[in-house]
């Protein structure tokens, strides 16, 4: 075990006050002396607890709106000197600096406050200047001092404290300065990008503090973690803890349900970060009964997602299914029992936040960064391309296909009829198999395809996939267009009344 060094002395100077109390009193109780500063300082002296103002130290008062209070020779010097340095110690005596053993800060809220939507000046203003400042010199000077930097480590400071009455080794004086660089380069990049929000500077800076260990990644031997604020979006009602792969399939569910926020009642199951069954309806249940319909096959253990309120009858439904999670945006309160009947069954009510803009995926021996695809089809982009003109259900549908083709991954042909997914050829590595698969897929389930319709997330660069869709009952297709052989696709279709849309966008999903 490493020698212990006893504090004599701490610096205090925080944002949140929360959770500090037992600290200082412990402080005071171990004889530790106390420095502090403004709003900490006052919330110190009505504990009924000493301390000695930093003003008193620097001889200069607060400054600037509290812009500039710990800035100062005395105070960084009493941080920084190394006292096992003949030269340090000689210094902080002939200039009159106190040695501080304990750093104690806790950052202005810049993140809360751009969340927040506050106005540029008050964000700028909890850009901390002192606090960060009293971080770095604290965390580099471990071999002395001992920097707390979050509120979330202050019960692990206090269980420290307790158990060794204010002395600390090197080993914990170290760990507390990674949590504390941890916390400032977070604090950093957070500041970063909120200037760089239009990206003109081309540097990718991504921090999460939060880290969650998963049981395992996407296969037992592989090691996961999740970096990010889940409780953000999401209140787990019950069941284990998600896995790697059950939260790639939140992911894609969240995703694709984002599509039909606002509309009737539309409830999807998706299996492998893909849609196996879609339906919308007049009810939730009927929604779930037909989006099931799809493939009751792949639906066991699937992860199911609705964009209303999970009533009685429909959990009734659901309950007879094996499925590892269901989402929606709230449960009835007999819905919710229904669903707890199965232990491990998760339930999270999906909460109204808004959902990153961008993606972000390892590759190589770095990053690739995207903004998401946030293009929607509508009926207003379309462009018909043949002489067929598609009947308004056939332009719902086609919509409706759309929505589906767009979170399914390349290259995908959907099928869909009645707002209801049909079949779905997934990740294939030709269109054309992508199609006959589809096809194959909807007659295994009777589905009847005459007057379904057809989407493609690219377009067809030959007549083949048009002449199998016709061949099966398709009747109006809705693609992106831009191949130079597009005529072909177009020429078969009007002299087979099929009707063909194009988008003028490609949503390949890799």
């Amino acid at each position: 075990m490493s020698e212990l060094k006893q504090a004599k002395s701490a610096l205090i100077s925080v944002f949140s006050k929360d959770g500090l109390e037992p600290i200082v009193r412990k402080l005071d109780e171990l004889g530790i002396t106390i420095y502090s500063t403004g709003g900490t300082e006052k919330f110190i002296k009505d504990l009924g607890i000493e301390v000695v103002p930093v003003e008193d130290v620097t001889s200069y008062p607060s400054i600037l709106g509290g812009r500039v209070k710990t800035l100062h020779p005395k105070v960084f010097g009493g941080i920084l000197n190394r006292q096992d340095h003949e030269g340090d110690v000689k210094e902080l005596e002939q200039y009159e600096i106190p040695q501080i053993d304990i750093v104690i800060v806790d950052l202005y809220p810049f993140e809360k406050t751009v969340a927040s939507g506050a106005a540029e000046q008050d964000i700028i203003e909890k850009i901390d200047i002192g606090g960060i400042s009293l971080i770095r010199a604290a965390a580099k000077n471990f071999k002395d001092v001992t920097c707390v930097s979050s509120v979330d480590d202050y019960a692990e400071f206090l269980e420290l404290l307790n158990e060794k009455s204010g002395n600390t080794e090197l080993a914990d004086r170290k760990k507390f300065a990674a949590k504390a660089f941890n916390i400032s380069s977070h604090y950093d990049s957070a500041i970063f990008n909120y200037f760089n929000a239009e990206g003109d500077i081309n540097s990718f800076k991504q921090s999460e503090l939060k880290g969650k260990e998963l049981r395992y990644g996407e296969n037992p031997h592989q090691k996961g973690t999740f970096f990010g604020d889940f409780e953000a979006i999401f209140d787990q009602l019950h069941g284990k803890e998600l896995s790697y792969n059950n939260l790639l399939d939140v992911d894609a569910a969240v995703n694709l349900m984002d599509e039909f926020k606002g509309e009737a009642p539309t409830f999807a199951i998706l299996k492998h970060n893909n849609a196996c069954g879609l339906a919308q309806r007049d009810s939730i249940h009927q929604a779930y009964v037909d989006a099931l319909a799809g493939d009751p096959v792949s639906a066991f253990g699937g992860i199911l997602i609705s964009n209303v309120e999970i009533d009685a009858e429909t959990a009734e439904e659901i309950h007879k299914l094996f499925c590892e999670v269901v989402i929606a945006p709230s449960f009835s309160s007999e819905a919710e029992e229904i669903l707890k009947g199965k232990k491990n069954r998760i339930l999270l009510i999906q909460k109204e936040v808004e959902l990153p803009k961008n993606q972000v995926r390892t590759c190589l021996n770095g990053v690739l960064v995207q903004d998401k695809d946030l293009k929607t089809d509508a009926i207003e982009d379309l462009k018909l391309a043949t002489s067929n003109k598609a009947t308004d259900s056939e332009l719902s549908d086609m919509i409706f296909a759309s929505k589906i083709c767009k979170h399914t991954k390349s290259n995908t042909i959907v099928l869909a009829k009645n707002k209801q997914l049909c079949a779905s050829g997934t990740g294939q590595t030709s269109r054309v198999d992508a199609l006959t698969h589809s096809i194959a897929k909807a007659k295994s389930f009777d589905f009847d395809l005459k007057g379904a319709v057809m989407a493609s997330d690219a377009f067809f660069p030959f007549p083949d996939c048009v002449e199998i869709a016709g061949n099966a009952g398709i009747t109006a297709v809705i693609q992106p267009g831009g191949s130079i052989k597009d005529e072909l696709s177009i020429n078969y279709c009007n002299e087979n009344n099929i009707a063909m849309v194009m988008t003028g966008t490609r949503h390949f999903k890799h």
